[in-house]
């Protein structure tokens, strides 16, 4: 396959071309950029022809209580989770109906049950998995496969300062044995490319995790129980801590977001 990288930061898509075979093509864009986005695709039909697989991947997370949450900082979360997702959908969709392709959203575990202190990713993996669903029905008659990826604990820089993070140690201790463990990126993605190659309509990494969905029901019961027992052992400081965004790659989006020149505010029509 000729591969097509396209994100946030052109360096790091550039290392990570370098080290794939072949001679991948970087495309730097904001994917809730519509705009940008429209331009990407069509370069990437000008350069490499229309897209056969498009991978919706983009995601950023914030930990932290929702009260104490910059409210532009939780709607970005929104915004790049899933507003990014629809507009790489809307903007391959021509391309991947000329070719009959394959649409994989990348959602996540968090989609079971709602975890506390990361309320806007898990409303964003939520959201992302109810849209590749509709999506999925409204393309099946026309030749075009949607598959939904369901990722854990992944060796990202998202969760880099996993056991340093009060709220992410907590919600893996509360986890069995098996779930607490991180998978590396590498195998994850060998997990991907398989069932790209299958067009998969659910993915699994790992694989066990596909044994959770029967359970789904009782995920927002257990969540809570586990919840209620490790507030019960946080301290006052490390519960009301201000929310933050994780990794790398969300710090240097949010940068960017924040130097952005501010909104200013509308007065209402007043009578």
């Amino acid at each position: 396959m000729r591969v097509v990288l396209l994100g946030r930061e052109l360096e790091s898509l550039r290392a990570v071309a370098d080290s794939l075979p072949g001679t991948p093509c970087c495309i730097e864009a904001d994917v809730t950029d519509e705009a940008a986005m429209q331009g990407s695709a069509r370069s990437v039909a000008e350069r490499l022809g229309p897209a056969s697989v498009v991978v919706a991947n983009a995601g950023i997370a914030v930990a932290g209580p929702f009260a104490n949450c910059d409210a532009a900082l939780w709607n970005r979360v929104i915004g790049v989770n899933l507003i990014g997702s629809a507009v790489t959908a809307r903007v391959f969709l021509p391309q991947l109906l000329e070719t009959r392709g394959y649409f994989l959203q990348v959602a996540s575990s968090a989609a079971f049950g709602s975890a506390p202190m990361m309320s806007a990713y898990c409303a964003s993996k939520a959201g992302v998995e109810s849209f590749a669903q509709a999506l999925r029905s409204e393309m099946e008659p026309e030749g075009v496969g949607v598959g939904i990826a369901y990722l854990h604990w992944t060796d990202t820089d998202m969760i880099d300062e996993l056991d340093e993070h009060v709220v992410l140690r907590e919600l893996r201790r509360r986890q069995p044995a098996p779930a607490r463990r991180v998978h590396s990126a590498a195998r994850v993605a060998e997990l991907l490319v398989r069932g790209i190659e299958r067009r998969s309509p659910t993915l699994y990494a790992p694989p066990w995790l596909r044994l959770a969905q029967p359970l789904r029901p009782l995920f927002p019961h257990l969540v809570a129980w586990a919840a209620r027992r490790s507030f019960a052992r946080m301290s006052p400081a490390e519960f009301h801590a201000a929310a933050g965004v994780l990794g790398a790659g969300g710090h240097a989006d949010w940068d960017v977001q924040r130097s952005a020149a501010p909104i200013r505010p509308t007065t209402p029509p007043q009578d």
